[in-house]
């Protein structure tokens, strides 16, 4: 499995995890919150404002995960401002995994370093401007659907 996620001004670290490691809320705020999304942040966006958004795997959406990462970031949207099984809203599902899978569709690699060396050679290609791009593209895909659920919720 590949963590990674995408600002308007860059991109975090790629992540690995190994196959039949368990990804669960435990592993997840260990390995990913605190070790590399947290002090990345910190030194990339400095005191900015930014928002965390994140799918629903259950990982994520544990209650220990929402609290550290509400304790950690400025803002987090969870399950009230952001829809559970939304990989169609979401910009690292709708944009930046074609973008990777377009890249390295193109070989067989025989070992998973060469995949992994792949992967790595193509993020560190994904620009600061497309990075830019698909988030400002993002309220495009959302907003409609994010509305929709504001009314849903609101008269249902």
């Amino acid at each position: 499995m590949v963590w990674a996620g995408t600002t308007v001004t860059g991109k975090t670290p790629l992540v690995f995890v190994e196959r039949g490691v368990k990804i669960n809320a435990a592993y997840y705020q260990k390995h990913i919150i605190r070790e590399v999304l947290d002090p990345w942040a910190r030194n990339h966006f400095g005191n900015r404002p930014w928002t965390l958004q994140q799918d629903w795997a259950l990982s994520h959406s544990a209650k220990s995960t929402i609290q550290l990462c509400k304790r950690l970031f400025p803002d987090v949207w969870d399950k009230e401002i952001w829809p559970s099984k939304s990989c169609d809203l979401n910009p690292m599902d709708y944009s930046v995994r074609s973008i990777l899978e377009k890249k390295v569709s193109t070989k067989n690699y025989v070992t998973v370093g060469a995949l992994k060396r792949a992967l790595m050679k193509s993020w560190d290609e994904i620009t600061p401007e497309q990075c830019s791009c698909i988030i400002d593209n993002f309220p495009k895909f959302s907003k409609p659907v994010l509305r929709q659920k504001e009314v849903c919720l609101k008269t249902c």
